[in-house]
Formats: structure tokens, sequence, C-alpha cells
């Protein structure tokens, strides 16, 4: 019998309680979840890779089950092909995720037809958050932790503490 292999690919800067509701429950589905933690050319990141790959693992710590967490930076489906894996996660949170997401779903079902893709709805609770949202509200001095663990809470404060607050002299 063959282990399923599953993929939950994204940047993390910072991961979220969202990431985090998709990481438990994917891991669910599957004999094995790879985290894979990747740059993205079109982001610009608060944390570098080493960085954000501790802070997943570190969150990912206490869930169980057999989750790794790796970097890539490559074409997922190579991606998923190097870790044997059958499956990609993915979670949307509203109809505009949706839409980027069936798109590269289908792009990567041409790549390689061996490799679903499962769609995982965020829970009611976590769909508004986003990294993106995250680092924003965090710059400009907001509070983040309904949105993120006390440990990533701490890890963001730090950083932008570290950068200095947006629209300071």
């Amino acid at each position: 019998m063959s282990l399923r292999v599953g993929v939950y690919p994204g940047t993390f800067d910072p991961v979220t309680r969202g990431h985090m509701d998709i990481i438990r429950r994917g891991a669910k589905l599957v004999d094995r979840l790879v985290i894979g933690v990747t740059t993205n050319p079109s982001k610009s990141p608060m944390f570098t890779l080493p960085e954000r790959l501790a802070m997943v693992e570190r969150e990912v710590a206490d869930i169980g089950g057999d989750i790794q967490v790796v970097s890539f930076d490559s074409l997922l489906m190579d991606f998923a092909e190097r870790e044997h894996a059958s499956v990609i996660v993915r979670g949307l949170r509203a109809v505009a995720d949706f839409e980027y997401e069936y798109q590269m779903a289908g792009m990567n079902q041409q790549i390689n037809p061996r490799v679903e893709t499962v769609f995982l709805m965020a829970d009611v609770s976590l769909q508004p958050i986003a990294s993106r949202l995250v680092k924003e509200i965090a710059l400009y001095g907001g509070e983040i932790g309904k949105f993120v663990s006390p440990a990533v809470r701490a890890d963001v404060a730090a950083r932008v503490e570290q950068m200095g607050r947006k629209g300071s002299a």
C-alpha cells in the first residue's frame, strides 16, 4: 500500500490561523502532508525563507501526524513530483480565490494529470484572513492577535519594530 502524500504550498508570510486550519484539516486527508514554503516573485516578504520555514515548523509541531515543512523554488507540479505527491491541498476563502485557484488547478492538471487538487473551504470565522492584510495591519500598529498565534504575533511585532513603523520619521 502506497502512502497518500499531499502538498500544501504557500509563502506563509506570516503563517496565519487560516493557514493552520487548512493544515490541520489537510493532514487528515493524506498519510503525509508536505508544507511547501516558497518564494513568490510577485510578493515582497516580511520574513526570509529560513524565518518562514522555522515559523511554520514551530506552528505545526503539536498537530501530530506526518507533517513535513520544506522549501521549494520551482513549479508547483515539479515540487509535487519531487515529493511523490498525488494531491495538492489548497484553501479557499472567497469567490475571488476560487477563480484564481480554478485556473491554476486547470493548468496544473495539464502539466501533470496524476496529481489532483483538493480545495478546502476556510472556516467561516477565518475566511477574511490574508497574510498581506495581517502585515498591513501590523505595519500601521493594529492588533493582529485574532489572525495569528501568539508566537507569530510576537514575530511580526519584532519585525515591525525592526523595520520601524510605516509613516514614522
